[in-house]
């Protein structure tokens, strides 16, 4: 057993794959309409201005599409974690190329080594995001959870949902 399976960190990682899912879903059906979402171990936030049927029906499709094995769809380009994994790559090698810089001149002088690294940084982490998701931060099996509901909120002119589940 990891730390992974802690009850409350799977039923995170699976609503977040859950999430993903239904972002994918959705954004095939309405592709120009910007999605976010924020997942919690009872369900996750999806942000968007989609009818509550149309989430409905594509949290359904989303959890039954991964129970059926496809389980690739609890990885999403736009994810935070992508995000994160280039920067903390990125910020590093930029560190790196400072590092042991004397003066302000110095680091003046490295400004042009430092972007090339935080560019090459940014490159070679490109795949990095994905397997963290994979791996860490997303479950695409979703091992026996199911929906309890899913209803509007409204925060001023930002339309949001509330996906709750349970398992």
């Amino acid at each position: 057993m990891s730390v992974l399976d802690i009850s409350f960190l799977s039923r995170l990682r699976r609503n977040h794959g859950l999430e993903h899912a239904t972002i994918t879903i959705l954004s095939q059906r309405f592709p120009y309409r910007p999605l976010a979402g924020y997942s919690f171990p009872f369900g996750f936030f999806l942000l968007g201005d989609i009818p509550t049927e149309h989430v409905r029906e594509a949290v359904i499709q989303a959890l039954a599409r991964m129970n059926n094995g496809e389980r690739y769809l609890a990885v999403h380009p736009n994810c935070g974690t992508n995000y994160v994994a280039s920067g903390v790559v990125a910020g590093a090698l930029a560190w790196l190329g400072m590092a042991g810089a004397k003066d302000k001149r110095d680091r003046v002088e490295r400004l042009p080594l430092v972007m090339a690294l935080a560019i090459v940084g940014f490159i070679i982490s490109q795949p990095l995001g994905p397997k963290i998701q994979e791996r860490i931060t997303t479950s695409g099996d979703p091992q026996g959870l199911s929906i309890v509901d899913i209803f509007p909120l409204h925060f001023g002119r930002l339309p949001v949902h509330r996906v709750i589940t349970q398992g």
